[in-house]
């Protein structure tokens, strides 16, 4: 399958599993209220855990009504680009689906330059890990398949992964949490 198509699958509401710049994740359009429920379905996920989301550019926190003041682009030009997902405050009743009550959201900015060009291209991408909840993270394409099997729309293989799920932390009043180690 080619860039376009995978574009094109998920400017198109569609979903696939693909590398990030951890680990598989199962990836479809953040902004699509109907894809992040089917999501949640294929992976059997808890109801009131949001999800990690993808971002090509600090600019696009914009689009969940994040406003990046000159003290948060700093605080997150420390961790971005990497392999850092940071949860930040999004109290709209327009993305409920997305932090399902909790009036916040992670979104982490890959340091992958191919992965952040394709984003430029799809716009943020919900990212959780390539499983079922419970089950270990898939780190090869044969185990994601073995989870979703012909249910999603495409697979993108880059051989074994081995690194770990991003380190998630939340900024509070310039204070940094680490809520888990990646």
């Amino acid at each position: 399958m080619t860039t376009k198509q995978i574009i094109s699958i998920l400017r198109n509401g569609g979903e696939g599993v693909m590398p990030t710049d951890t680990i598989y994740g199962l990836v479809g359009s953040a902004l699509s209220p109907k894809t992040v429920e089917r999501i949640y379905r294929l992976r059997k996920r808890d109801l009131n855990k949001p999800m990690i989301i993808l971002i090509s550019r600090i600019a696009d926190l914009k689009l969940f009504g994040i406003k990046v003041d000159y003290k948060l682009k700093h605080q997150l030009f420390k961790f971005w680009p990497g392999k850092v997902s940071i949860i930040l405050e999004c109290k709209s009743k327009k993305f409920v689906y997305l932090h399902r009550g909790k009036k916040s959201l992670a979104f982490r900015l890959p340091k992958l330059s191919w992965l952040r060009n394709l984003l430029k291209k799809t716009g943020p991408l919900v990212a959780p890990s390539a499983n079922i909840q419970g089950k270990p993270p898939a780190r090869t394409i044969t185990q994601a398949k073995k989870y979703f099997g012909k249910t999603i729309d495409f697979y993108l293989n880059r051989g074994k992964l081995l690194s770990r799920p991003s380190t998630l932390i939340k900024i509070i009043e310039s204070e940094v949490r680490i809520l888990r180690k990646g």
